[in-house]
């Protein structure tokens, strides 16, 4: 199940004073907020991966998603209801208790995704799972360093997010297969198109942050944007190139 709570919402913080700071110390300042930015990401999806494989190899996968109970559901719905919270709750929280919100968040992801090495084989896992990676980080490089503002271009893509959720509640009652093949592509380039304007748009909120003590709290929820955009990028494209059990 793809997850939905996708957050566009940054911390608020009044923009720090950078004027007579050196370009050399904003650029080092910057390429080690972004850093921070994408360790936290990686390692989100990292620990996401663990879990998942961890319960599906010792059989707790199956006996949550496949012999019925209120389990499933619970698991299914947490991370949406743990990223709403984590993005309203973000001003008031300190950045110790927002990184352990977000390793428990992707502790849960792992816990809801650990039905898929059950439904797909390893090998196409894994495949969608370096292809997912290589289309990440060129988006995210291009979104990083392109002069060509995206707000535009992402009002649009967020638009079709909403979009195609709706599609998507309306299909379980259809239950349509090629609407779900043309869902899972259009969802594919949807959130590889939003990799790259939630970069840009990380990238831009450094000077905003930067000096402050928001810094941190920004950096967590921006990996918790691109790891949104990954996960769900790796669902879709894995219910296009996966080969089921």
């Amino acid at each position: 199940m793809q997850n939905w709570s996708d957050p566009r919402t940054t911390t608020a913080a009044p923009p720090a004073a950078s004027v007579g700071v050196p370009r050399a110390a904003r650029d080092a300042g910057l390429r080690s907020y972004m850093l921070s930015v994408y360790n936290y990401m990686a390692s989100g999806v990292l620990l996401t991966g663990i879990v998942a494989y961890a319960l599906a190899a010792t059989g707790v996968a199956q006996a949550i998603f496949f012999n019925g109970g209120i389990l499933k559901w619970v698991f299914l719905f947490a991370p949406l209801i743990m990223v709403m919270v984590m993005g309203f709750k973000a001003q008031r929280m300190s950045t110790g208790a927002m990184q352990a919100f977000f390793w428990a968040f992707a502790a849960v992801m792992g816990v809801s995704m650990s039905v898929i090495p059950l439904i797909y084989s390893g090998t196409s896992i894994a495949q969608t799972f370096f292809a997912t990676a290589a289309a990440f980080l060129s988006l995210s490089l291009w979104g990083y360093t392109t002069k060509k503002d995206l707000s535009g271009f992402g009002t649009f893509l967020i638009m079709g997010v909403v979009g195609l959720l709706v599609v998507m509640l309306a299909n379980i009652f259809i239950r349509s297969d090629a609407l779900s093949m043309m869902i899972s592509v259009v969802g594919v380039f949807l959130f590889a198109g939003l990799t790259a304007f939630d970069t840009q748009k990380i990238k831009s909120m450094y000077a905003h942050v930067a000096g402050s003590d928001m810094i941190g709290k920004t950096a967590i929820m921006g990996a918790l944007t691109l790891y949104l955009d990954f996960i769900n990028m790796f669902q879709f494209l894995l219910s296009i190139m996966g080969d089921r059990r």
